[in-house]
């Protein structure tokens, strides 16, 4: 009996060290399971990871491409931006030295124009001269550009030329050697005929350049210079017209 007990307890001992053993043993496992799958889930991420860097790796490397072409795109832009430049400095340049040259030619015109008005008969000469005035104020104006001024020095030049060319009649101030002056209404032809009638339209003068003065017509032509003025101010049609004749030696030629 006391041999089977000893048995008993041996065999008891035996299996629960053996199952103690077995539980360790699975333990173990387990642990390296899960340890193996960490490690499996860590290489899977690392995996994941470096596709991902690669592809972002390709990416900026596309970019990069795309930054170097761009740069290049902006480098030929500013080359042919200096390029412009240049040309534009060089195009001021040859404005500074055009208006250098522009601006005395525009002071020597109006000059012109004064010498004009000076030197030809008393045509609308009060008009005349303060065109030129204001011409000369003007050229002292910043705010007006030399392509302005220009023109309107052209203007006041094609304004003179078309007194050469037209019949008119305008009211206006006529002086005499003596010092009279009296209001009239002077009609001109061009520069060829420049006629004065007072207000009453009984006497008539005509300019004398050669004199520099007023002329009393004879009353003979008092008729004819009374069509003339119905002519200027549209009163009647266009006719052949008998005036006297303002012209110097000069002019003639």
């Amino acid at each position: 009996m006391m041999k089977k007990a000893l048995l008993l307890i041996a065999i008891t001992q035996t299996v629960v060290a053996n199952a103690s053993d077995l539980s360790s043993a699975q333990a173990i496992q387990n642990k390296t399971n899960t340890e193996a799958s960490q490690s499996q889930t860590r290489i899977n991420k690392s995996a994941d990871n470096t596709l991902s860097y690669q592809a972002d790796i390709e990416q900026l490397e596309d970019e990069l491409k795309n930054l170097d072409v761009y740069r290049k795109h902006l480098t030929a832009l500013v080359d042919d931006q200096h390029r412009e430049l240049k040309n534009i400095n060089q195009q001021i340049s040859d404005i500074e030295q055009t208006r250098q040259g522009v601006v005395p030619l525009m002071y020597k015109m109006i000059d012109g124009l004064k010498n004009t008005v000076k030197n030809d008969k008393p045509l609308r000469a009060e008009q005349r001269y303060q065109r030129i005035e204001k011409l000369e104020t003007m050229m002292t104006i910043a705010n007006v550009s030399d392509a302005e001024k220009y023109r309107r020095i052209l203007e006041a030049y094609q304004i003179e030329l078309d007194y050469g060319t037209k019949l008119g009649v305008y009211q206006g101030e006529i002086s005499f050697d003596n010092g009279k002056k009296i209001q009239a209404n002077i009609l001109y032809l061009g520069r060829i005929s420049l006629i004065a009638r007072n207000f009453n339209q009984d006497k008539y003068w005509t300019w004398d350049q050669k004199a520099k003065a007023w002329v009393l017509l004879d009353s003979s032509l008092n008729s004819e210079l009374d069509k003339a003025y119905a002519v200027a101010n549209k009163e009647i049609a266009p006719s052949l017209l008998t005036l006297p004749v303002s012209l110097n030696i000069a002019e003639k030629k």
